[in-house]
C-alpha cells in the first residue's frame, strides 16, 4: 500500500494530494461493475481521496462510489459537488442530502460548488455553513473559480477550503495568477483532467522524458502537476491497472532539465487567460 502525501487546508486539516476522479462514471449500467472495481483497486492501493458530483451520470457516479466504499467509508476522503442550479439555500441543503443518500454516507469531507451560476454566493455559503454545522459536510469549497471569483467569495467568507479547476500541461493559464493567489491562502488546487482526458498519455514530448525515468507519459504528466505545493491530482480511469500506473507518478521526481523541456513543449502563460473549463 502506498502512503499518499497530504497538503494542508486553510482550516488546519489536510487532504491527500492524489485521488480518483469519477467524471464519466455512472452513465452505463454495463460499466458499473468495472467502475466499482477500479475505485476499489485504488482504495486497496492506499488512495483514499475520491472526487465525484451530483452531475456525473445524473447521480450515477455517486452510486458507483457508494458501492466501492461500502464498508470502507472511514478510509475514504469523500468529495462531491452541487450544481449551480441547486446552489440556493434550500436547494443546496436538499441536493447535499440527496448526494449523501446516493453515496450511502452521513457526511462529506468536502463539498464544492461545481461552478458559478446566478445564485448569490452569500446564499450558497449560508447553505454550506448550515450543512457544516449539521455535520453533513466537514468543509466546503468551490470549483471553476478564477481570481476575481475567489476575491468576491472572500468578501462573503474566508472559509473556502479548496478550488477544483482544469489544469494540465496543455492548460496552464491558471499559473499566471490563480496559482499564486491560492498558495498565499493555503488553498489547494484540485487539478481535474490532469492528463487532458488521456491525450497526454500519447504525447511525444512526454515520451522521451518518460523513457529516461522508466515511466509512462501519463505518469510524467501527473508528476508535473504534483510538483508544485498545494496541488492535488484526481485522474479518472475505469481500469484497475491504469489506477496503479497513475499512482506510480508519486515516485517520479522531475529534474530541472525535464521541466525546461516541458516548458519548451508546453509554454507557460505570459498573460492573463480566461479560466478554461471542459
Amino acid at each position: 500500500m502506498t502512503i499518499i502525501p497530504t497538503t494542508g487546508l486553510p482550516d488546519g486539516s489536510s487532504m491527500p494530494v492524489f485521488g480518483l476522479g469519477t467524471w464519466g462514471m455512472g452513465e452505463s449500467r454495463a460499466d458499473f461493475n468495472s467502475e466499482v472495481k477500479a475505485l476499489r483497486a485504488g482504495l486497496d492501493l492506499g488512495i483514499s481521496l475520491i472526487d465525484t458530483a451530483e452531475m456525473y451520470g445524473g447521480g450515477g457516479a455517486e452510486q458507483v462510489v457508494a458501492k466501492a466504499i461500502a464498508g470502507r467509508r472511514e478510509e475514504t476522503y469523500l468529495v462531491s459537488k452541487v450544481l449551480p442550479s441547486n446552489a440556493g439555500h434550500r436547494q443546496a441543503v436538499r441536493a447535499c442530502e440527496e448526494s449523501l443518500r446516493r453515496l450511502g454516507t452521513d457526511r462529506l469531507d468536502l463539498y464544492l460548488l461545481h461552478w458559478r451560476g446566478s445564485v448569490p454566493l452569500a446564499e450558497t455559503v449560508r447553505a454550506f455553513e448550515d450543512l457544516r454545522q449539521a455535520g453533513k459536510i466537514l468543509r466546503w469549497g468551490v470549483s471553476n473559480f478564477d481570481v476575481d471569483d475567489i476575491r468576491e467569495l472572500e468578501a462573503v467568507s474566508k472559509a473556502c477550503a479548496a478550488n477544483q479547476v482544469l489544469y494540465n500541461l496543455t492548460r496552464r493559464g491558471i499559473e499566471f495568477d490563480l496559482v499564486g493567489l491560492s498558495r498565499e491562502r493555503s488553498m489547494p488546487i484540485m487539478a481535474y483532467s490532469p492528463i487532458e482526458q488521456g491525450s497526454l498519455a500519447a504525447d511525444k514530448a512526454l515520451a522521451g522524458i518518460a523513457r529516461a525515468h522508466g515511466a509512462t507519459p501519463a505518469q510524467i504528466a501527473l508528476a508535473w502537476v504534483l510538483q508544485g505545493p498545494g496541488m492535488i491530482a484526481i485522474p479518472k480511469t475505469s481500469r484497475p491497472e491504469r489506477v496503479a500506473e497513475n499512482l506510480g507518478s508519486l515516485r517520479i521526481t522531475l529534474t530541472d532539465e525535464d521541466r525546461a523541456k516541458l516548458d519548451a513543449a508546453f509554454p507557460p502563460p505570459r498573460r492573463k487567460r480566461s479560466l478554461e473549463m471542459i
